[in-house]
């Protein structure tokens, strides 16, 4: 999904920030939220441009993932989550809008 590589969560948080994705979203369950500016986005109003998965250093399980995304708006952010962790927490069209492949 993207020709970038990054070896930590932080590499590849502080290179999308420089490339304009600056807003942090947060998962609701039926949509990502954004609280500057307060905008909230439902699955068909935004694209996840890439995304990036993290394991831990001491336990395979503890992975993360970083969204870097856009919306019809143009408001561009990150959305950071723990993978898997929601699956039965969201709405069917935001779980497949965040699935990605192992």
């Amino acid at each position: 999904m993207s020709t970038y590589s990054y070896e930590t969560l932080s590499e590849a948080l502080a290179d999308l920030a420089a490339r304009g994705f600056t807003n942090n979203f947060e998962l609701k369950s039926d949509c990502i939220e954004c609280r500057d500016p307060e905008r909230s986005f439902k699955a068909e109003d935004f694209e996840i441009v890439e995304y990036y998965r993290f394991e831990g250093n001491t336990d395979p399980g503890d992975e993360e993932v970083v969204y870097a995304i856009e919306s019809k708006d143009g408001t561009r952010g990150v959305l950071v989550d723990a993978f898997g962790a929601y699956s039965g927490e969201l709405s069917p069209e935001l779980l497949a809008k965040l699935r990605i492949e192992r």
